[in-house]
């Protein structure tokens, strides 16, 4: 028995014969081609510019660098950033939140807090298995970008104000692991700026986004602005950078007042004295402690644990 098909096709043909007009019927159209498959999705590509340091005019100017033969200044270096690398790793006496914030500050201005950013980022570079975002947070008097022969350019304050995204001014350089933040756009309200919950989320997606990252924070002096105790509380560790023969112990008492909450503070001390060593007359020292953080007596008067010199400068 013939199929309805065949038996349609017979009774079409027998028409056409007989004269009847049949319309052809258009062929069923090509099943439609599959939609090309989408490329897959791409995570956001940071957009950070890359920025040429000249290492040997920053080696000529007492900042440690890659390349350089090893020197006092390196090796004091090396000794201050152990503890804070123990630290911010969770390898420390006690478990930090955001250990790996670090701030550098001083009690006032021109005690050497800035050339102690740089060396310790620049530090902290060499190290395997770290990297380094230095930020300058000194808003008010920003000197970060002129330390390394820079220009100014947008930076913290733009992020903050919403104007720019973190990535777009981030600056990788040609030290391997050392990132550099600058401080941005001057702007009326920078502490309110500092204090708001923008500064509270950038800072917790830097401390947590990268578990090998430690964030050094150049920021103002503890008893001229008020910035520099706002971005105190958000710290995990402080360094206070003090002039040796040149800062009170008060001055250096008050200014570890303002900072009572953060669980380590530790002081450096620059431009100490060390003819009898031979090496000089500049160099730093060190001493931390936890919870209060009071500084260690040293014989001479001054308010930090005895340490080998090093060459200084005095800057920031």
């Amino acid at each position: 028995m013939s199929s309805l098909i065949e038996q349609a096709a017979q009774r079409l043909e027998q028409l056409r014969q007989a004269g009847v007009t049949v319309p052809e019927v258009d062929a069923a159209p090509a099943p439609a081609a599959p939609p090309a498959a989408l490329p897959p999705a791409r995570e956001p590509v940071a957009t950070s510019r890359r920025v040429e340091l000249d290492l040997d005019q920053l080696a000529a100017a007492g900042i440690v660098t890659p390349s350089a033969p090893r020197s006092t200044v390196a090796d004091q270096f090396r000794v201050i950033k152990r503890p804070l690398i123990a630290n911010a790793v969770g390898k420390g006496a006690t478990t930090l939140t955001h250990g790996n914030l670090i701030m550098v500050t001083s009690a006032v201005a021109g005690e050497g807090k800035s050339f102690t950013s740089v060396n310790l980022a620049m530090s902290i570079a060499a190290e395997l298995d770290h990297t380094v975002v230095l930020v300058d947070a000194d808003v008010a008097r920003p000197s970060m970008l002129r330390m390394l022969g820079l220009p100014p350019s947008a930076g913290l304050l733009d992020v903050l104000e919403g104007k720019a995204e973190l990535a777009d001014v981030l600056m990788r350089t040609n030290v391997d692991k050392l990132t550099l933040l600058p401080s941005g756009t001057p702007h009326p309200k920078a502490t309110e700026l500092l204090a708001s919950d923008a500064m509270a989320t950038l800072l917790d997606e830097m401390a947590t986004r990268y578990p090998d990252r430690i964030v050094i924070f150049d920021s103002p002096p503890l008893l001229l602005t008020t910035e520099s105790r706002v971005l105190a509380s958000h710290m995990g560790q402080i360094v206070v950078v003090v002039a040796a023969g040149r800062t009170q112990q008060s001055a250096v008492q008050q200014a570890l007042d303002t900072i009572d909450a953060c669980p380590v503070r530790l002081l450096v001390l620059n431009k100490a004295r060390s003819d009898s060593v031979g090496y000089g007359t500049q160099g730093y020292g060190y001493g931390y402690g936890y919870g209060h953080g009071e500084p260690y007596e040293r014989s001479d008067g001054n308010t930090t644990e005895p340490a080998a010199p090093a060459a200084g400068r005095t800057e920031g």
